[in-house]
């Protein structure tokens, strides 16, 4: 195959990828995104062109990172299309040695299963390309994502590939009843698959009925510009461009305000959180309305425990030989409590940076976006925020993405789901609309109704279904006012997560030992 026609196959197989993805994108186009790339591995085996589609996809869906930092984001996309390719790179080696690279298609989903739950939980995490989230604008296609998450939906867009690959496959093939036969089969299995799961999801879409009693939730978006306005104004600044557009909405029946991430500013210390002025502000707000608690995001400061040194989130003070935590927090506010969980989720390169051994002199050289940098301490688990016999489980922004993750609030009780973000970073761009459509997929799989609150993105109320019942325009300093029902069911997903996930790692883990002893085997046999 002549250098031209593998780049050729290479590029269109990035090009609709990237044009099947949210939003806007024509998600049928996943369904047969793929195929080139598989024409390309049966014609070519180990390539670097494969590097060409995955730098296409991440180089066309991601590239509004770009406006918080250019070098961050080349780097970004450059080492995830890196990823991806080792992942199809280790498809076809083991697809080579298993099976003379003339069978065994199944590799590619079980690798690339294996591969998406890596990237939910390593500490250089960016599921955001995980291949099921492509349906995050069609929802009600995959309603059976409260059985299976979006992995399911790898699943679905991956076996369709290979089937209608299978068929193109059979016009290479010499004239005759196998022939015939052959494409036939894959043509009616390719019907099957892409249309029984699609007519599966429609009827309980339409069928379903939302659990649970009314709750009214104020959201509330104060459209704190991040780069020019949101770590610069004060406390009293702020607290009023929150509180302004809230207050005359909220009713003797709401029961949660919600504003968003790090909305207050001040640095608060978790030692002493009572004595500042934007938590008493809330306070006295809450005071007026005694059936109703305040959810808002804070940057918060905490003392370390003694012999915390080698803590990777430890800061030391300047002038004693003393540590202390930073976190992103999300608190609960009443007139006589306060409950907070600090973001578990952090964000890689912002928040976060590697542990490993040879990065750890770069731990405080997170990206600087304003307010506190470098490595974020990290509560351990999932924890909800408790009031009037509700319980709320509270996404900080990037926890969004993350479905298994977001189970855990659920079986600790969370009748609610609220996320608190701030994606002004990014600007008009897909990037905000993109994390507002996965909060849909999130609703889907726990059957919980979803309040958003974007500072600067898009807030919104997402009911059981999938379904934006309402939301704000982007980059305006508004309020919403609407009711979610609480729901106390719990789906399949809940109960058993990322199943799919962790079987396709242990099948991973199998193959791969399977051919090294084959390989080592075949090695002892010349001998």
């Amino acid at each position: 195959m002549k250098a031209s026609a593998k780049i050729g196959l290479a590029v269109l197989s990035g090009l609709l990828i990237a044009a099947a993805w949210p939003v806007g994108g024509l998600v049928p186009l996943a369904f047969v995104a793929f195929v080139p790339l598989l024409f390309l591995q049966d014609r070519v085996g180990f390539s670097w062109f494969y590097y060409i589609t995955f730098l296409i996809w991440n180089a066309l869906t991601t590239w509004w990172v770009w406006k918080t930092t250019a070098a961050g984001t080349i780097g970004m996309i450059l080492l995830n299309s890196l990823f991806m390719t080792c992942v199809f790179w280790a498809y076809g080696f083991v697809k080579t040695k298993l099976y003379d690279n003339k069978k065994g298609y199944y590799l590619l989903i079980i690798f690339v299963l294996a591969f998406e739950y890596l990237h939910l939980n390593w500490q250089i995490n960016w599921p955001w390309l995980n291949i099921g989230n492509v349906f995050s604008h069609y929802h009600s296609w995959v309603q059976w994502y409260e059985f299976t998450g979006i992995a399911g939906g790898t699943v679905w867009v991956l076996v369709a590939n290979i089937l209608i690959y299978k068929f193109l496959c059979q016009f290479d093939q010499p004239k005759g009843v196998e022939k015939s036969f052959e494409k036939r089969k894959y043509s009616i299995l390719f019907l099957c698959v892409l249309f029984i799961p699609l007519i599966i999801s429609k009827i309980m879409y339409f069928s379903y009925s939302e659990k649970g009693e009314d709750v009214e939730i104020v959201v509330v978006q104060p459209n704190l510009d991040p780069y020019s306005e949101e770590f610069t104004l004060n406390a009293r600044q702020i607290m009023e461009r929150n509180l302004s557009v809230a207050a005359p909405l909220v009713t003797e029946n709401t029961r949660f305000v919600v504003s968003p991430e790090s909305a207050v500013q001040e640095d608060i210390w978790l030692e002493r959180i009572d004595k500042y002025y934007s938590i008493k502000e809330l306070r006295r707000f809450i005071g007026e309305f005694p059936n109703t608690c305040y959810v808002i995001g804070l940057s918060t400061l905490g003392l370390a425990p003694d012999s915390s040194e080698n803590d990777f989130a430890a800061r030391k003070f300047y002038d004693v030989d003393k540590y202390f935590y930073a976190y992103n927090t999300a608190s609960l506010i009443t007139k006589d409590t306060i409950q907070y969980y600090h973001k578990s989720k952090l964000t890689p390169g912002a928040e976060a940076m590697p542990s490993w051994w040879f990065l750890r002199m770069l731990k405080n050289s997170a990206l600087d976006l304003g307010g506190t940098v470098g490595t974020l301490k990290k509560d351990t688990e999932a924890k909800v925020l408790s009031f009037d016999n509700h319980k709320v489980g509270t996404l900080i922004c990037y926890e969004s993405v993350f479905g298994g993750y977001v189970t855990g609030f659920v079986k600790k009780g969370a009748d609610l789901l609220f996320v608190i973000t701030n994606d002004g970073w990014w600007g008009n761009s897909p990037g905000h609309k993109q994390h507002l459509e996965f909060s849909k997929l999130r609703a889907i799989e726990t059957r919980r109704g979803v309040a958003r609150s974007a500072n600067t993105g898009i807030s919104c109320y997402i009911n059981q279904r999938g379904d934006i019942i309402e939301q704000s325009k982007y980059w305006e300093q508004t309020a919403l006012c609407n009711t979610l029902k609480s729901n106390d069911k719990l789906t399949f997903y809940i109960r058993y997560g990322d199943y799919i996930y962790k079987i396709s790692v242990f099948l991973t883990a199998l193959l791969v030992a399977m051919t090294i002893a084959k390989l080592i085997l075949k090695k002892q046999w010349k001998h």
